[in-house]
C-alpha cells in the first residue's frame, strides 16, 4: 500500500461535473480611507462568456468578507500583492481564479 507523503501542500479537489472557467478578479478602488467603494468584476478567459456583473464593496472590511465568500486564498502571495496594489494603486486584479457556472450565478458574479 503506497501513501502519499504528508505535508506535500497537495490539495486535491474533486472535479465538478463542468469544468471551471480559467478567470480574474478584477478590483478597483474609489475614494480613500473608511469610506472607499471597491467594485469587483469576475472576468473569464473563454469564449463561452456570461456577462459580467460588477459587485460593489462598502468599505474595506467589506471586500474582505466578499473576497472570503467568494473563495479568495489570502495566504497566496499573489493575493497579498494585489491587495496592496489596492490600497498603493487604487486596482489590481487577482489571477487564477476557478469557478463553475453555478459558484459564479451563486456568488452574484455574472448575469442570471
Amino acid at each position: 500500500m503506497s501513501v502519499a507523503p504528508s505535508g506535500s501542500g497537495l490539495a486535491v479537489r474533486l472535479a465538478p461535473e463542468k469544468s471551471p472557467a480559467r478567470s480574474f478578479l478584477h478590483i478597483v478602488r474609489y475614494g480613500g480611507g473608511p469610506s472607499a467603494l471597491y467594485v469587483l468584476t469576475y472576468q473569464r478567459l473563454d469564449a463561452e462568456v456570461a456577462a459580467p456583473k460588477p459587485v460593489l464593496a462598502e468599505g474595506a472590511h467589506a471586500l474582505i468578507e466578499l473576497l472570503e465568500r467568494i473563495g479568495v486564498d489570502f495566504s497566496l502571495k499573489e493575493v497579498r500583492g494585489a491587495l496592496e496594489d489596492i490600497l498603493r494603486l487604487g486596482s489590481a486584479n487577482i489571477p487564477g481564479l476557478w469557478l463553475t457556472d453555478e459558484e459564479m450565478m451563486e456568488k452574484g458574479l455574472v448575469e442570471g
